[in-house]
């Protein structure tokens, strides 16, 4: 069964809270997962994550995890 990301509306909370998906960020984000306002971005959004993460890392950094998520 694959994951629902319900068009990149499901929050990194939810991610964070599957041992999974958190593994994906954790393997291809390392940074993000030892951020320390990790706990304050429960909230955000994936789609949001992509749209800040895009001005630091690679889009093809971003586009490999939302579409390895897309595959759990």
């Amino acid at each position: 069964m694959k994951m629902d990301l319900r068009n990149n509306q499901i929050t990194l909370g939810e991610l964070w809270d599957n041992s999974r998906a958190r593994s994906v960020f954790q393997r291809r984000i390392p940074m993000l997962s030892k951020h320390p306002v990790k706990g304050a971005a429960r909230t955000v959004t994936l789609e949001q994550l992509s749209a800040l993460l895009s001005s630091w890392i690679p889009e093809s950094m971003v586009q490999g995890v939302v579409g390895e998520l897309k595959k759990l």
